[in-house]
């Protein structure tokens, strides 16, 4: 079973990072399982469009930005999408990335104290380099399939402890409604799930991994899988969190201390072992994610032991460690990447939607009619999203 666990676990590891985390709790506590249903449809969505993007990679053993490139024949569109992608992965993913490594700094301090929690970003950062600089794909894979199961027992045994209503959680899953003031939640919910360089990671990942149109198949039940897997991961955390309700709470650790009462001491390393783990991994998958699209961006061919390569991610952890550790709060730069990436995912998705319909490109292995309804829903969605969260970074909703 593990040899056939591919890039989807990857994927998933990228997206329940502690902005997922945390967007989550505050979901729990605020609305309680009245959001689940927007998890349930950004986990449906994520599955869709990421099953087209390992297809693509698989049909044509390329990245996505490298088919975008050579599909797009007009060069000023070609150059204009390009500096969009570069702008929206490689600066957002260095803002992001010091997140990601502090989140899994609070694990650290739920689990060890925070008596030495000055040096926890640097110690973090040491692990994602030795990672990415000594491991090849396989290693790769299989370190972060062990944290992903470890944070996802961590989460799932809180959320199952909690012994939430099964009828509420049913009710909240399947009949959508929108609370007073849930709009920007659900905003946060699928913009941290549906994230625009998955895709690229994953188109670029699944060549990596299988070499023959024979592993179509495989590779569907390894995005489906472990996507669902994930989706299940962030449900538990609102699950959990909403059996707090009027706690003050601004992040995952806050939640912790919420279940103290149910569990004793143990909570808080549930919920650390579970940061921790969620932390390292996006803190691995993002500059990964980053060096991946400027190599196909740039044409370098390079692989994970390239210099090039290897430069790139470099930059990015760098970055992120450099902020979490001198206290900057690269809140611009973060907003810039918002804005950016509100625009990317619709942008993304119309190529993507558009290269996997094409014969030339994808052969008799291209969409059928179901995934394109499904894909144009996504997309109108995507669209809204994005418009949403744009306003929102620049004060206007």
């Amino acid at each position: 079973m593990f040899k056939k666990i591919g890039p989807g676990v990857l994927v998933a590891a990228a997206f329940i990072g502690p902005g997922t985390v945390t967007a989550c709790t505050l979901a729990g506590v605020a609305f309680g399982y009245a959001l689940l249903w927007a998890m349930l449809l950004s986990v449906i969505a994520t599955i869709v469009l990421q099953e087209m993007s390992a297809r693509l990679g698989i049909v044509t053993q390329r990245g996505l930005a490298d088919v975008i490139k050579e599909e797009l024949k007009t060069p000023w569109i070609k150059i204009t999408i390009i500096v969009i992608i570069l702008a929206a992965i490689v600066i957002g993913n260095a803002a992001y990335e010091a997140g990601n490594i502090g989140g899994a700094t609070l694990g650290l301090e739920a689990i060890f104290g925070k008596e030495s929690s000055g040096y926890y970003p640097i110690v973090i950062g040491l692990c994602a380099f030795i990672l990415l600089y000594l491991g090849n794909y396989k290693s790769l894979e299989k370190t972060l399939v062990t944290l992903v199961i470890l944070m996802s027992v961590s989460f799932l045994c809180t959320a199952l402890i909690t012994k939430p209503n099964i009828v509420e959680v049913l009710k909240g899953l399947l009949i959508p409604s929108m609370p007073e003031h849930s709009i920007l939640t659900v905003v946060a919910l699928v913009g941290t799930t549906v994230v625009p360089y998955n895709l690229f990671l994953h188109a670029s990942l699944v060549s990596e991994k299988w070499k023959s149109i024979k592993d179509l198949k495989t590779a569907r039940k390894d995005t489906v899988v472990s996507i669902a897997l994930g989706g299940l991961v962030s449900m538990a955390i609102i699950i959990a969190a909403s059996t707090i309700p009027g706690k003050e709470i601004t992040n995952v650790l806050d939640l912790a201390k919420g279940l103290e009462p149910l569990y004793g001491n143990a909570a808080k390393y549930f919920m650390g072992i579970g940061l921790f783990a969620a932390g390292i991994t996006s803190s691995v998958t993002a500059p990964l994610a980053a060096a991946y699209v400027v190599n196909s961006c740039f044409g370098w061919k390079a692989d994970l032991k390239d210099y090039r390569f290897r430069l790139v991610w470099m930059a990015i952890l760098f970055l992120g460690v450099f902020f979490l550790f001198f206290g900057i709060k690269p809140i611009e730069i973060i907003k810039f990447a918002q804005v950016a990436n509100g625009i990317l995912l619709p942008v993304i998705a119309i190529f993507l939607l558009w290269v996997v319909n094409r014969e030339s490109v994808m052969g008799k292995y291209k969409n059928s009619k179901l995934q394109n309804v499904i894909g144009g829903i996504i997309i109108l969605l995507s669209l809204l999203l994005g418009a949403k969260s744009i306003l929102k970074v620049m004060g206007l909703f």
